[in-house]
């Protein structure tokens, strides 16, 4: 299926890792019930499971699913709605360490981040048995100002952080060859490298690349091509 802006975030094992058959042995495991009692209703069971597990060698695959209630006007009455979201998700062996990606649901964009953040504590629970196994993954300012040094003319848009001048939070440069422009230069004096936007020419992709690891896809492509680019190109540089 081809896709068009398609968030996921990246996170790190902090433990010793696990190896790969106990770790989809207790995924698929993992099942937890709760009930709840709607205000006008009757009770409902909210189960959270992990759906359509997968082993490969290196790798393993599945979908996170969450029921939850959302409250909705009706009528100028108040009605709870039991919804279930999915949130796809690899753990990707590298070196001596692991990795998790976490799809963001398509729900609302403040959502995102809660609930992605929210399956990498749940997993830390389940492979764990404990929690904050599992934390984001960072890239380094220089990683970024690399990547974009790499091709200037494929940036589409950089953000830096961390500034230095009074009053000024952010600062952004969006055009082509920005490594050659003066502003560039000048805010990499004042500021450290937030966010890149850019194509990747060997996958004919565009992404968008954060320090806390959350890559959005901006150009349409599926799903598998976009998590490989993640898997084979972008945490080996973690």
């Amino acid at each position: 299926m081809t896709k068009l802006v398609l968030p996921a975030k990246i996170f790190e094992f902090t433990e010793d890792a696990v190896e790969l058959p106990t770790i989809y042995q207790r995924l698929n495991e993992y099942h937890e019930e709760d009930h709840y009692t709607p205000v006008n209703g009757e009770t409902v069971t909210l189960v959270s499971e992990v759906l359509e597990l997968q082993q490969d060698t290196d790798s393993i695959s599945g979908i996170f699913s969450r029921d939850f209630i959302t409250p909705r006007q009706y009528r100028r009455d108040l009605v709870e709605i039991p919804v279930t979201e999915e949130a796809p998700f690899w753990i990707k062996s590298f070196d001596t360490k692991a990795y998790l990606i976490v799809m963001a649901p398509s729900v609302a964009r403040g959502v995102r981040k809660l609930l992605t953040s929210h399956v990498a504590n749940k997993l830390s629970d389940v492979i764990f048995l404990k929690p904050w196994s599992i934390r984001e993954a960072r890239l380094t300012p220089e990683t970024l100002k690399e990547l974009h040094e790499s091709n200037p003319q494929a940036t589409k848009l950089i953000w830096f952080d961390d500034v230095d001048i009074p009053s000024v939070d952010k600062l952004c440069l969006a055009g082509s060859s920005l490594a050659d422009t003066k502003l560039y230069q000048e805010y990499l004096q004042h500021g450290k490298i937030w966010y890149v936007v850019f194509e990747v020419q060997r996958r004919q992709i565009v992404v968008g690349i954060t320090r806390s690891c959350v890559v959005t896809l901006f150009s349409k492509s599926t799903v598998e091509d976009f998590i490989n680019y993640l898997l084979d190109d972008l945490i080996p540089l973690i």
